[in-house]
């Protein structure tokens, strides 16, 4: 047992000292008299050698985890234990440095340990390092968390917990992955290096195991790191014979070298599948991208091509806001307090940075536990083990260590994208131990599908072996096949050759000038702005106000367009101007102008290009009343990039003429490039000079010309890459500063003084004046390369997007509706909700009238009306109607007041309602206690009609029979009931209120039935009875001869029932037959 200090009691000596090894010691001081107890942590990693005072330390390179990167996030995790798990204990940090060596990590920690009374250790991060230190961890029974200790063979040491990302783990991530492919030939090829942290053997040797434990046919490639990789060598001879999916643990120049080679020998069409293993965010593994600034473009476009094949394995966490707080918060306690910037050299809080300060969290959670239960905080086996199968949240999400002590990471698969970035499209959860592909993402394979885990022909082509005595038969076939692939070639380049040659020929660009429509009204570019180009005042400076430049615009097809008129008598239509015509029709893209047509009736010789109502770029900057802030600015500079990649990936090559008066702006603030393509048609035929035109404008005009165009004795039309590069530098500096074209600030010089200078090329070039405080730094250095002296020294527009995009991170797309305009959006999404709803409600409203009108009217009836249309009197040969009233009304009419009334008929006729809508009836209408009720009519259905008022006849009578009146509750309705047959004619009667009337005898006769019936029967005429007598179900009782008025004497009957499959009488309740 360690000795206390003074005055310290047994439960204060729970929390012992917890020790970091990293580097020369600093820390709190000891406080006896405190009653709290002070906890010690020490870190083993290897220290930035710019700031040690130990001058052998400035050969060690510069590790991932190195003290100034991890120390200020083990504080910050130490200052949120003391505020949350851990109130009322202090902790104190000592550290040492290892120099990621056995012998002085073994020194290190048995000093500690004796010296401190170590409780926990943090570290080391090193594999060889960390090894003996397990050992006398283990020994001493005193826990050991460390981001590093990944490679195989630490999950048998029992008191270590692995806080980083084991790479067995890795390892079941590439064996889940090649299942899901059925790839069983494996091949990792890894660099091999001298040191103390070879971590790419380590990395490869992972996945080596887990392949060969299940007897994976692994074919393992090494080569050392420190001599020149020969490449074609070891791809030739020790992976092409044995495997055709390839992991490679390498550094990134390594990896892009085997990569370049393999494309080379045409291994990136689709047969191999090649995969970079380097999980890790870090500067120290190198720059995973395929760009490098000291290579050629040759050079970097075959890398490019190279990568598509090439897809990169990493750690995977989801950034939050709560993570990017903790990193800025790291890299300013690292800047003020241990002089690191992390900006400066390259490095982000990368994985090791995040997991020490998750193990400070884990250990306070487990020693707190321990302390809540009773149980000894020193009995190392008993802490790690409450660490060991916990999840808690990390600073970058949910952490989980597993029940051996390691850590269950996520890995992303990344590939390549369009835009040459690498981008997540799969995530294997190391909680669920899945890969799955990310919703709408698909791997985009170079061959179009999966590579082949073996190839048809085997490795070697052993398997397709031909009969070689048969060499007649052998040459015959491979003379056929020579035969038939030069005829599909010949096929294809003749078909080729007249599709080309058709649409040289169409001339669907052609306008006539009859065709194009013009306004009375102006358009003008952009309201209230300068003057975008030109101005008669040669005297005027630059940035002077100018007059207002107005767009000749027309109607053409319905459409709007801007129509620029050409210096030419005439358009020959020559091959090379058709060829031109062909590719502007195929140019399509979101940053560039849609060409319509091109106008060749003289004098109106013009091109015809869409038409973008916000103006000019230059239109835009010189308006004073537009805010631009930067990431407006950001956006405009990212679309034009954009458009000016895509023209010079296109036949076009270049655009010639790049300005910012070229640059246009629709009405969703897009910016697109105009003005460029048909060279041959844009040559005048009378070219002025600056002699006969005016010279402030012929001067003005090529202030964004290329230094090395502005020489020539005349200045190609199409110009060339590097001068539209020349001229985007003119162009950020316009959107940057909003002065003007080559700002000199207070200087005021003309065009013709600007073009002088920077023709003469001076050792300093003459350039605008901009200072480092006017724009972000990155800006400036990527406007100084594009507007260098020397063309070849200036990027092409494939790196400058790469290069912009990153500056526009996080609005990838560059729209301004999604990004500057969100409030717009959100006041168009509202508005769009709105007329939804209104449109909702309308729709409810229109559904409402339409079934009060079908109340009203009859539903064929009312849809003829609706429509229009008249409807006319119709005569039904035969219809039953159905009469019926209350006996005794009158007197109980009189025995109520009329509210009561009212209340009684409208909750008999509700229930009488809810009846007969189970029939094929329509209700004429109600007249006090009389109801009325028709079938066989406005549709015709045969003699069912009979059937159906029969039946809702008895439904009614047995309704009467449960009916309650609400004022009287004792006394019972009596309901009076007559039927009759006939023929009747019906119609809509009136303009107001139109009613459908039923005419005829039938309807007096039915009445008078149900006036000489009796209270509680049904009274059936003899002509209904006819009817009824066909189905055979209905029970009626001949009640004899009676005398009616204005009839004479009629036989009737009483309607009794109606039988139940011929068993017996049935009440209303049946099936209905359908008609």
């Amino acid at each position: 047992m360690h000795l206390l200090p003074k005055g310290f009691s047994p439960v204060q000596s729970y929390l012992l000292p917890l020790v970091f090894v990293f580097m020369p010691v600093f820390g709190t001081s000891f406080n006896k008299t405190d009653i709290t107890r002070e906890l010690r942590i020490g870190l083993m990693l290897p220290k930035f050698p710019l700031v040690s005072l130990l001058p052998e330390t400035t050969q060690r390179p510069m590790y991932p985890f190195f003290l100034q990167m991890v120390q200020p996030a083990v504080e910050i995790a130490l200052q949120e234990v003391k505020a949350t798990t851990l109130p009322f204990h202090q902790v104190s940090v000592v550290s040492n440095d290892t120099l990621c060596n056995v012998n002085t990590a073994q020194i290190v920690v048995v000093d500690h340990y004796f010296q401190y009374y170590v409780d926990v250790f943090l570290g080391p991060a090193c594999e060889f390092s960390a090894a003996p230190v397990g050992r006398f961890t283990a020994h001493w029974n005193v826990p050991m968390i460390t981001a590093g200790g990944n490679a195989q063979g630490f999950d048998q040491f029992t008191s270590m917990t692995r806080h980083g990302s084991p790479y067995t783990k890795l390892g079941t991530m590439i064996l889940d992955f090649t299942n899901k492919f059925s790839w069983s030939s494996i091949s990792p090829m890894v660099h091999e290096e001298s040191g103390d942290y070879n971590d790419y053997s380590f990395l490869c040797g992972a996945i080596y195991f887990e392949m060969f434990r299940i007897a994976h046919n692994v074919s393992f490639v090494t080569f050392n790191q420190n001599r020149e990789v020969d490449s074609e060598t070891i791809l030739k001879e020790r992976v092409s014979p044995k495997a055709r999916v390839v992991f490679i643990c390498a550094s990134s120049d390594t990896v892009r070298q085997i990569m370049i080679e393999a494309h080379t020998m045409e291994m990136t069409k689709g047969e191999y599948a090649f995969f970079s293993v380097n999980p890790f965010d870090s500067k120290y593994f190198g720059d995973p991208s395929w760009y490098r600034q000291s290579d050629s473009d040759v050079i970097n476009k075959k890398a490019r091509e190279a990568y598509r094949a090439l897809m990169t394995i990493q750690l995977y966490s989801e950034k939050s806001e709560h993570y990017d707080q903790f990193a800025a918060k790291v890299k300013e306690k690292a800047l003020a307090e241990f002089g690191y910037d992390f900006d400066a050299n390259g490095e982000q809080v990368n994985s090791f940075v995040t997991a020490f300060h998750d193990a400070v969290i884990l250990y306070a959670l487990a020693l707190n536990e321990s302390l809540t239960e009773g149980a000894n905080p020193r009995n190392g086996t008993d802490l790690s083990h409450r660490m060991w199968n916990r999840t808690f949240k990390g600073i970058a999400g949910d952490v989980t260590i597993d029940s051996n002590g390691d850590r269950d990471s996520d890995y992303s698969l990344k590939e390549m994208d369009s835009d040459g970035e690498f981008e997540v499209v799969g995530i294997f959860s190391g909680a669920t131990k899945a890969f799955t592909m990310l919703k709408g993402k698909t791997i985009d394979w170079p061959g179009d599908t999966v590579p082949l885990d073996t190839p048809k022909c085997g490795f070697n082509g052993d398997k397709c072996i031909v009969d070689v005595n048969n060499n007649g038969m052998k040459f015959g076939m491979i003379a056929m096949a020579v035969i038939l692939v030069l005829f599909v070639i010949i096929i294809v380049y003749v078909y080729r050759k007249y599709t080309y040659e058709k649409e040289l020929a169409n001339t669907s660009w052609k306008v006539k000038w009859n065709d194009i429509t013009f306004s009375s009204k102006v358009t003008r570019r952009f309201g209230g702005s300068r003057m975008s180009l030109v101005s008669n005042d040669s005297g005027q400076s630059i940035c002077g106000h100018n007059q207002q430049i107005f767009t000749v615009t027309g109607y053409y097809k319905g459409n709007v367009v801007a129509i620029k008129k050409l210096e030419r008598d005439r358009i020959d239509l020559t091959r090379q101007v058709l060829m031109e015509m062909k590719v502007m029709r195929e140019i399509q893209h979101d940053h560039v102008t849609k060409f319509v047509g091109c106008c060749g009736d003289a004098p109106n010789i013009s091109i015809l290009t869409e038409y973008c109502p916000k103006g000019s770029l230059q239109d835009i900057l010189e308006n004073d009343s537009i805010e631009l802030d930067e990431m407006f600015k950001f956006s405009l500079l990212y679309d034009l990039v954009k458009g000016m990649h895509y023209i010079h990936s296109s036949m076009i090559h270049s655009h010639g003429n790049l300005k910012s008066s070229n640059c246009v702006v629709d009405n969703r603030f897009v910016l697109k490039v105009t003005d460029f393509g048909l060279n041959t048609v844009r040559q005048p035929d009378h070219p002025l000079d600056k002699e006969t035109e005016d010279s402030y404008r012929y001067y003005h005009k090529r202030l964004w010309t290329a230094p090395e165009l502005l020489r020539l004795p005349e200045i190609p039309s199409g110009g060339h890459p590097k001068g539209d590069v020349y001229s985007l530098g003119i162009i950020i500096q316009e959107i940057m500063l909003r002065e003007g074209v080559f700002y000199f600030g207070e200087m005021d010089l003309s065009p013709e003084e600007i073009i002088q200078k920077v023709r003469q090329g001076t050792t300093t070039p003459f350039r605008p004046v901009v200072t480092r405080d006017q724009m972000p730094e990155e800006v400036m250095d990527m406007m100084n390369k594009c507007w260098a002296e020397d063309p070849p020294m200036r990027p092409d527009f494939s790196h400058i997007r790469t290069s912009v995009r990153k500056l526009n991170k996080g609005r990838e797309t560059g729209n301004l509706v999604d990004n500057l305009l969100s409030r717009m959006e959100q006041y168009a999404s509202n508005l769009e909700d709105l007329v939804e709803e209104r449109t909702e409600a309308f729709y409810e409203e229109k559904k409402k009238a339409e079934e009060l009108l079908y109340q009203i009217l009859p539903k064929p009836v009312a849809e003829e009306l609706k429509k229009g249309k008249p409807v006319t009197a119709e005569t039904f040969e035969v219809v039953t109607i159905y009469f019926s009233d209350i006996v005794g009304f009158t007197k109980l009419s009189s025995q109520s007041t009329p509210l009561q009334v009212v209340d009684l008929l409208n909750d008999l006729y509700t229930a009488f309602d809810a009846v007969i809508d189970n029939f094929n009836v329509y209700k004429v209408e109600t007249i006090g206690d009389a109801y009325m009720v028709v079938s066989g009519l406005p549709i015709r259905n045969g003699d069912y009609h009979a059937r159906e008022i029969a039946r809702m006849s008895l439904a009614l009578l047995q309704r009467i029979k449960t009916f309650r009146i609400r004022h009287r509750s004792e006394e019972r309705l009596k309901l009076r009931i007559g039927i009759h047959s006939g023929p009747a004619v019906a119609g809509v009667v009136g303009l107001k209120m139109p009613r459908y009337c039923l005419f005829g005898d039938t309807v007096n006769t039915a009445s008078r039935m149900e006036s000489n019936g009796e209270a509680l029967k049904i009274h059936v005429s003899s002509s209904t009875k006819k009817i009824l007598d066909l189905f055979g179900t209905f029970v009626l009782e001949k009640r004899g001869e009676i005398e009616m008025k204005g009839k004479g004497v009629q036989t009737t009957y009483w309607l009794q029932g109606e039988l139940k499959d011929q068993n017996g009488i049935c009440d209303f309740k049946y099936q209905e037959i359908t008609v």
